[in-house]
Order: C-alpha cells, then sequence, then structure tokens
C-alpha cells in the first residue's frame, strides 16, 4: 500500500513536469508549444504551431496514461507515460541538432532551455514511479474444506458393510417340489442327514443306568453258610 501512494506521487510529479515543460523555453528562448508536432517527423521549421498542435499533445496523452495507471494501479500503464515523454523528448532533440548542426547549452539563455529538463526529469519521475508502485494485489485462491465422503464401492469391491444373507432356518423341499423344481432348471435341494438306524446288540443311550454287559454274570451269590 505504501509503495503504490509513493510510486502514485513521483508518477504525478513527473507527469505535472512534462506537461509544463511545454511552456518553457526549449531551444534560444523559443517555447516548447511553438514546434509543430509534424517537425519532430520532417524536421524543424520555423512555422508556428497551436499549443494543441506542438509538442503539448503528446505529453498530455502521456498524463491520461499517468492518471489511469494510479487509478487502476498499473505499473505498465505508468512506465508507457514516461517512454512516450522520454521517447518525443529525444527526437525533438535529434531534429534540432539535425537542423543547428549542434546542441549548445548557454548561460545567457541561450542553446537548450529549461523546458527539456523539465520534460527529461518529468519522464525519468514516470519511470521510478512504475518500479516503485507494488502494483495490484493478486486475488488469492480460497480453499473450501469439502466434508469427507466415504467412496462408493464399486461392482466388484463390495462394502465393508455389507453381510451376505444367511437365513436362520433354511426350508428344504420336499422331494415331489424338488422334482418340480429340478424339471424348471433349478438344482435340487439335499434333504437333511437321517440319524443312522443302532446296530443290533447296541442298548440304547443311557439316561443314568448303568449299561447291560452280556458277558457279565449277574446272579447274586448264595448266602453264607452259618456255621
Amino acid at each position: 500500500m505504501i509503495r503504490n501512494i509513493v510510486g502514485s506521487v513521483l508518477a504525478l510529479a513527473g507527469a505535472t513536469a512534462a506537461v509544463w515543460s511545454p511552456f518553457r523555453a526549449w531551444y534560444d528562448g523559443r517555447h516548447g508549444r511553438d514546434y509543430p508536432i509534424e517537425d519532430l517527423f520532417t524536421g524543424i521549421t520555423d512555422a508556428k504551431a497551436d499549443a494543441i498542435a506542438s509538442i503539448l499533445l503528446p505529453f498530455l496523452f502521456a498524463a491520461l496514461l499517468t492518471l489511469a495507471g494510479v487509478v487502476f494501479r498499473s505499473r505498465w500503464l505508468v512506465a508507457l507515460a514516461g517512454v512516450v515523454v522520454l521517447g518525443f523528448t529525444i527526437l525533438w532533440m535529434v531534429r534540432v541538432g539535425q537542423a543547428e548542426g549542434s546542441l549548445t547549452v548557454d548561460s545567457g539563455g541561450g542553446g537548450l532551455g529549461d523546458g527539456v529538463a523539465n520534460a527529461l526529469g518529468g519522464g525519468v519521475l514516470l519511470l521510478i514511479g512504475a518500479v516503485v508502485m507494488s502494483g495490484r494485489p493478486r486475488p488469492h485462491a480460497t480453499r473450501v474444506d469439502r466434508p469427507h465422503r466415504p467412496s462408493r464401492p464399486t461392482l466388484d469391491e463390495p462394502s465393508p458393510d455389507h453381510r451376505p444373507y444367511a437365513p436362520e432356518h433354511p426350508y428344504t423341499a420336499p422331494p415331489d417340489e424338488q422334482q418340480t423344481w429340478t424339471d424348471h432348471g433349478r438344482p435340487p435341494v439335499a434333504p437333511p442327514p437321517e440319524s443312522a438306524p443302532p446296530r443290533e446288540g447296541t442298548p440304547p443311550p443311557s439316561s443314568g443306568a448303568p449299561r447291560w454287559d452280556p458277558g457279565r454274570d449277574d446272579t447274586p451269590p448264595p448266602p453264607e453258610r452259618r456255621a
């Protein structure tokens, strides 16, 4: 924020100096507003132009670029304004040097005037202001934490909560229905296994009484003889 404020102040000061420079003496007491804008491309002449059609025109365009750059905090617009001011000032110096044969600076007021110094200084301030400005802040992407959702099981992978259906009392069809199901293409259901019949000579399971052994003699002994 502070960098934008300082850079904007420097840029506005440079634009003001550039716009004010055509109203000062540029060479041999001749003001910058007296040089037609077309003389910068065809050659310097003694023709006098209106202020709006003079070298003031590109400087006004640079001032508009500076205002837009300060409002929108655009470093590139401010830098472009500085390039415009310096470019037209240097182009004017080249054309005057070609017309006069050389550029001189006289302490008596001849040669280059303070208007050229204002234009050059304004262009430099515009470039410095563009460097100092931080520009518009970049928008930061906000991350929204979404609630975690369990992944859906695929067809090949069953859900961890899935339990196969197992009836507590499976139904067993009678033999006639089993044959009917087999005729319709359904696999028959095996009947429950029956308990095997007991073998001959095998006593039934005891209910607490001792088992009878056929090899054992259960005849009571004879009473003892008395003497």
